[in-house]
């Protein structure tokens, strides 16, 4: 970890909230390394990009921002603060294992004394870890196989072979090898088993398997499309665009 600037990550699903969040952070040693819509998307930045400082809102759509801090360990980095509008979640945001926990719209004084307790933990964390760097994630590790039913019979499915997977409801459509399976599982529920580095939700109703991505075509309005080395044309959605521009190294 470098001991000059922190690098920060900013998790909010407002856009005027990640910006009231840069203009508070100007006056700090700290450079905004990325910046995600969701949880989800926090889930993959944080994977690649393993900031030092998360700032995270509680109420966003998809994954609680609760269910996400559960598959941080709390007592490694980064440093988690809560920025939100609601003061009535400040005792369980602590109990979950944040930092500190600021309120929105952001008063500068009281986010100045947050980020000199930050500072001065982080500084300590830097002498401490001289060892190599503990892992981010708890301790659940990301599953490997499915076993996905197919008629009477249990099918073991290498992850790694899923091209792609889409959401029907309380189902996910797993497209592997040319076939399209049905297993009973919400998207969410799987995203959450997969490993973040291999695996990005582009869509409200789709996940990709990294390795399958060949192109990025840019469409209107901040929208674009991957396009997998079948073929497959798959939208990626304004609001998981962040997520996708760290993961797939989009400028």
């Amino acid at each position: 970890m470098s001991t000059e600037r922190i690098r920060c990550l900013l998790v909010d699903d407002e856009m005027l909230a990640r910006l009231a969040l840069r203009q508070a952070l100007a006056a700090h040693a700290v450079d905004v390394v990325g910046e995600c819509g969701s949880a989800d998307e926090a889930m993959q930045a944080i994977a690649q990009l393993q900031p030092d400082l998360v700032f995270l809102d509680i109420r966003m759509p998809g994954m609680d921002s609760f269910e996400l801090m559960q598959r941080l360990q709390p007592d490694t980095l980064p440093l988690v603060v809560f920025a939100t509008a609601f003061d009535a979640h400040a005792l369980k945001a602590f109990d979950a294992g944040a930092f500190d926990y600021v309120l929105k719209p952001i008063d500068q004084e009281r986010f100045d004394r947050s980020m000199d307790r930050v500072t001065r933990q982080w500084r300590r964390l830097a002498v401490d870890h001289q060892a190599p760097r503990q892992p981010l994630f708890a301790a659940t590790p990301s599953v490997e196989r499915l076993s996905v039913r197919v008629g009477e019979a249990l099918r073991v499915l290498r992850v790694g072979d899923i091209d792609w997977i889409a959401a029907e409801g309380n189902y996910v459509r797993l497209h592997a090898a040319g076939e399209a399976i049905l297993h009973r599982q919400t998207l969410q529920q799987l995203h959450g088993q997969l490993d973040p580095s291999r695996f990005l939700r582009i869509h409200r109703g789709t996940v990709v398997n990294l390795d399958r991505v060949s192109e990025i075509h840019p469409l209107f309005h901040g929208d674009a499309e991957v396009v997998l080395r079948d073929g497959t044309r798959l939208p990626l959605s304004r609001r998981f665009r962040d997520g996708a521009r760290v993961a797939l190294g989009l400028r």
